[in-house]
């Protein structure tokens, strides 16, 4: 047996670089909404016809096409007929699930959130997002439950809710539809993760992401269709578009989606979540410097209790990363003694 499939290490290092790349897929989740808000100004500064054509669906409809040329070059091996007769039915069915939710009706719903409430208070609501995430992972996918995690979840949800209190400026706070659409949108992100984690043990990333992507378009598409009418992607051939599109698909679909797919693979359910309880801080913090935006009086004390948040889930992260390596030491140890035991007493067995 080879030292890489005996190195318990291994399995910590994929780990390791698992959650790097959901925390580099966050950053760039939360940096969407401040380029498309930039994009949109450009857009309204040179209009098509008195159109604004560099609107959220075409951006996100033509962002998807185009990111297929990239996603060929990097994964055409993956696309053998080898590889597509070993996919079963099963199989087949987590791709169509995944696309349907995570390309079509996670984006739709945040679209329909948007157009009733602030990009403040979609963020901010979707900090329901992390402990949902792993009491879901536990029930469903039967992983452990890391209290640490879970209990960072819970606080930095805390320091979102006292975000959109404060910044209520001492009026109630409206629980509306945009605040209903960014709940489903949530859970539908929710259900779109645990389907990924499932779909990814057995199918080759390539396969995922393409198949995903393109299912996933076509729905969205008449989708939107449905939604806004059949002139909705009437400029989507207008050369502001096709001249600014590629910020979208380069930086937030393909370095976004491909960081967050190969992410899933590898990292922790509780690494997740606590990449993700980073997302509201991180999505202010960007629009601030992007946009010039007032975040509001809640920012400091809020962002702070999401700040000890994070610092509470690294910390037993820690903690477990520590643990899971004395245990490795101390299997390794047991095998370098049944070892030496065995050297000593020269039976080699039948």
């Amino acid at each position: 047996m080879s030292q890489a499939s005996t190195d318990p290490t291994q399995g910590m290092s994929k780990a390791v670089m698992g959650a790097a790349l959901v925390w580099l897929a966050v950053i760039v989740y939360a940096s969407a909404n401040s380029i498309v808000s930039l994009l949109a100004d450009i857009g309204r500064e040179h209009p098509v016809m008195g159109r604004n054509a560099i609107t959220l669906c075409n951006l996100l409809f033509l962002g998807s096409l185009l990111s297929l040329i990239p996603m060929g070059f990097m994964f055409y091996k993956d696309w053998t007929l080898a590889n597509l007769r070993k996919l079963t039915r099963r199989d087949w069915g987590v791709l169509s699930l995944s696309a349907l939710l995570s390309s079509a009706i996670t984006p739709a719903l945040f679209f329909i959130a948007l157009d009733y409430t602030t990009v403040t208070n979609v963020v901010l609501i979707g900090r329901i997002e992390p402990p949902l995430f792993l009491l879901t992972a536990y029930l469903i996918l039967g992983e452990k439950l890391d209290p640490w995690a879970f209990g960072a979840g819970l606080i930095a949800l805390g320091g979102a809710l006292a975000m959109l209190v404060m910044n209520s400026e001492g009026m109630s706070f409206e629980f509306g539809r945009g605040e209903i659409a960014t709940v489903f949108a949530t859970l539908s992100f929710i259900a779109s993760t645990i389907v990924s984690r499932v779909g990814l043990g057995g199918i080759p990333l390539g396969i995922f992401s393409i198949y995903r992507t393109v299912v996933g378009t076509i729905i969205y598409y008449f989708l939107a269709m449905y939604l806004y009418g059949a002139l909705h992607f009437q400029d989507i051939f207008a050369g502001i578009v096709w001249k600014w599109v590629w910020v979208y698909a380069v930086v937030v679909i393909i370095v976004g989606q491909f960081s967050w797919t190969l992410g899933l693979k590898y990292a922790r359910s509780g690494d997740i979540s606590l990449a993700t309880s980073f997302s509201p801080v991180a999505a202010l913090i960007i629009a601030m410097l992007m946009l010039g935006e007032d975040p509001g009086p809640g920012l400091v004390p809020g962002g702070a209790i999401i700040l000890i948040g994070i610092g509470i889930g690294q910390f037993g992260r820690l903690r477990r990363q520590k643990a899971e390596r004395r245990a490795a030491q101390a299997r390794k140890m047991d095998v370098d003694d049944a070892l030496e035991i065995e050297g000593r007493v020269n039976f080699k067995g039948a």
